[in-house]
């Protein structure tokens, strides 16, 4: 088949790589794309916002799926102008991205569907604002209600910087705060059959040790050793499973993937939010060990016949991935700056070890940054500690002046993990 995808961050290369390595796909787009991307996929430029010019250019490549990578084009409806245009689309309707568009939205479906969540108020002024902090108390958990590339929601125990963050935001919800890891938990849906991926683990703060602000993610790995086993039946019992239902119950039903953000508390799982696509970084790492081709998976969740598929295969091995981001992330990135060590990684490290672009373009002979996260250097290995050993070899390979990077994705676990197998043994 000839695939088409829309996006240009590391998520849309790693599912381009994904794509690249299946039989069964012919021909590979995508639009607007990278400098890795390019490696991979033929690029067009399009403006991934306009519903209209994807759905001509998918029609003018004659592409039979379209994947829509970002989600500020699912909530603009581009998949909703691919589908009229007759083309099968990976992406839900503009109606059903609003499960990420808006956490209101969100909360509401939440409610319908019987799902675990943290209480919450949805506030629109600075007097319910103050009423909500004063109600649940420190730590302070504010969320932009609308879409923020990741980087909308404030978790802190200074009173002034919630309400500051709030006043910032046309609305807000205010919410109570989840103790517990967390969890990312994707899945593909066709708007009935849900199929769980495995589940992930994300870094969202910019600085070793979680400190540091909000990113869009500096890191990810997966299996998580420290969860339960059944973690992903658990949570497509209680969360995706009734999720989806109510969504069709609704009248607008949701197909595509569904991404649960999940804190394991004290009191069992509960949802943190929900998100209308792949996540980025936690895609690179999934998406690394999954064994079933991709397309036909994704064809599948299009046209309403993920039912008939049989059941997903995993690698038994773990990833990890680390996101090399540009001086100043996440304030305003510098770019413009060029990266080297990119041809020693596919030389050497490959095929244990690759890199996923993010920011980058080309400029003459030379890669060069152009956005905040730059890379995902993404790497397999029989358990997390090889994995992780592959990955920060790589990563040293990089050079990219300013550059930033967290030194202690998937340490925890990986020791964690090392010392169960030692009591094992």
């Amino acid at each position: 088949m000839k695939v088409l995808v829309i996006g240009s961050g590391a998520r849309e290369h790693a599912l381009c790589r994904s794509l690249s390595l299946d039989s069964d796909v012919t021909a590979l787009h995508c639009a607007p794309g990278n400098a890795g991307i390019a490696e991979v996929a033929e690029l067009h430029q399009v403006d991934a916002l306009d519903g209209g010019a994807v759905a001509a250019l998918a029609l003018e490549l004659g592409a039979d799926l379209v994947v829509v990578g970002p989600e500020a084009p699912l909530v603009a409806g581009v998949a909703d102008a691919v589908r009229e245009a007759g083309i099968p689309v990976f992406g839900p309707s503009a109606e059903a991205a609003r499960i990420e568009g808006s956490k209101a939205f969100a909360k509401d479906v939440m409610a319908g569907a019987g799902v675990p969540t943290a209480r919450s108020y949805v506030c629109t002024n600075a007097e319910e604002v103050a009423e909500a902090l004063d109600a649940f108390g420190a730590p302070y958990v504010v969320k932009d209600d609308g879409l923020a590339a990741g980087k909308g929601v404030v978790v802190t125990d200074d009173l002034d910087a919630a309400k500051a963050h709030a006043a910032a935001c046309e609305r807000v919800v205010i919410e109570e705060f989840l103790d517990g890891p967390e969890v990312s938990l994707f899945a593909i849906t066709d708007g009935e059959t849900v199929l769980p991926l495995q589940p992930a683990q994300d870094f969202k703060r910019a600085l070793n040790g979680d400190e540091g602000p909000n990113t869009g993610g500096m890191g990810a790995y997966s299996p998580l050793p420290w969860a339960d086993p059944k973690l992903a039946d658990e949570v497509l019992e209680t969360v995706l499973q009734p999720t989806v239902d109510e969504m069709r119950r609704r009248g607008t039903p949701f197909s595509g993937l569904l991404y649960a953000g999940l804190a394991i508390t004290s009191r069992g799982v509960r949802v943190i939010e929900f998100n209308a696509r792949f996540g980025d970084p936690e895609t690179q790492v999934v998406l690394a060990r999954l064994k079933t081709p991709l397309a036909g998976v994704l064809l599948a969740a299009a046209v309403g016949t993920l039912g008939d598929l049989p059941p997903l295969r995993w690698r038994d091995e773990a990833a990890v991935t680390v996101v090399v981001a540009s001086h100043n992330y996440p304030d305003t990135p510098r770019t413009g700056d060029p990266i080297t060590g990119l041809d020693e990684i596919a030389a050497v490290d490959a095929p244990h070890a690759y890199v996923l672009h993010a920011g980058t373009r080309r400029v003459g002979d030379d890669v060069v940054s152009a956005g905040g996260r730059v890379l995902s250097v993404t790497a397999t290995g029989q358990d997390l500690t090889q994995a992780r050993e592959r990955a920060y070899t790589a990563v040293a390979r990089i050079g990219l002046d300013g550059s930033q990077h967290r030194t202690d994705i998937a340490a925890k676990a990986a020791a964690e993990a090392a010392e169960q197998g030692a009591q094992g043994a």
